[in-house]
């Protein structure tokens, strides 16, 4: 039974459950009162197995989101994580509507094991930090959870980073295959994922950074491109060159403050595809463009420079996108 006490911040509510407690102040009384309800359910619906029997995977990402993920800087980047997260599919049913009572380390290595077939492993294991985060959240603070499903579940060994620079030969079969003619007006949306591509090999600013570009963001005088919210959390300005500004001024006249490139990531991310398919390149992603562009900036700026215009803060991450071959350096060497 639930004792609900005047104290003098408000009221408190305090639960015993076969010897586990839990308290919790309140403003009201009635507040206090259903919470107590709720918190008892709770506890006894856990009592003596893994979790809630009323809770989900998904309870634990979407309340995560609400509460802790808007005090952190890359709030939206990690709300896009957790959807992707609770997304996959494991055991014939996503990720997110798996009870926490039946959650295993099964579940999560089965999950870890499909994602890794998606993407790099250093990827696999910032979802799996953030998971773990989550329902440490949901077991020390929430009281879903009375184990740590996540404690024997070992994470993926790194990829070997991509190496993958990308030939004039094949800059010039995507732009045909996007429907891309130099000098001549841009209009459709694969024509502006072509402008998209070469942007982002002339500026090294990622699909998503892009896509966000408004009327707002881009100084055409003072040859600056602002991005309020980047992947490390933090706002960025990007140097324009004389290239990149012509390139932007291709793009068709969209209603003030609207992102320039008028399309969503879902839709760059298919007309590329379609279009390296229809090209017949192998082995190219859109975020290759990174590499490609730092490679050929460093050839223009310092480190710090680039490090800078990239957004790099630890300049060995700067050189995992340093691609240049022993061979060409030695040309140079002369």
């Amino acid at each position: 039974m639930a004792s609900i006490q005047k104290v003098a911040k408000g009221w408190r509510a305090q639960i015993n459950v076969k010897g586990r407690r839990d308290d919790r102040t309140f403003e009201t009384k009635a507040a206090a009162q259903h919470w107590a309800v709720q918190r008892e359910a709770e506890m006894r619906s856990i009592s003596g197995g893994h979790g809630s029997k009323t809770h989900t995977v998904g309870d634990v990402l979407d309340q995560y989101q609400r509460t802790v993920s808007p005090t952190k800087r890359g709030e939206r980047w990690e709300k896009l994580r957790l959807e992707v997260i609770g997304r996959k599919l494991v055991e014939g049913r996503a990720f997110r509507d798996i009870r926490l009572a039946d959650l295993m380390p099964k579940h999560i290595a089965a999950w870890r094991d499909a994602r890794v077939r998606e993407v790099a492993g250093a990827s696999v294991s910032r979802e799996m930090s953030l998971l773990s985060h989550a329902l440490e959240v949901a077991r020390k603070e929430w009281g879903w959870l009375i184990t740590d499903p996540m404690k024997n579940v070992r994470r993926p060994p790194d990829s070997p980073p991509r190496d993958r620079l990308i030939s004039e030969k094949e800059i010039e079969r995507i732009m045909v295959a996007l429907g891309y003619q130099e000098g001549m007006p841009v209009a459709l949306p694969s024509q502006r994922v072509a402008v998209a591509f070469l942007l982002a090999i002339e500026t090294a600013m990622r699909s998503g950074e892009m896509l966000g570009l408004t009327s707002h963001t881009v100084d055409f005088e003072a040859q600056v491109a602002h991005l309020p919210m980047t992947k490390n959390g933090g706002a960025r300005d990007v140097p324009l060159s004389t290239r990149a500004l012509e390139l932007l001024r291709m793009l068709p006249k969209v209603e003030e403050g609207k992102p320039i490139f008028a399309l969503s990531a879902a839709s760059r991310d298919a007309l590329f595809r379609k279009a390296k398919e229809k090209a017949g390149i192998a082995g190219l992603t859109f975020h290759d463009t990174r590499h490609e562009a730092i490679t050929r900036l460093a050839k223009k700026l310092q480190p710090l420079d680039l490090a800078r215009m990239t957004g790099h803060t630890n300049l060995q991450e700067l050189l995992t996108y340093y691609n240049e071959s022993a061979r060409n350096i030695a040309k140079r060497l002369g």
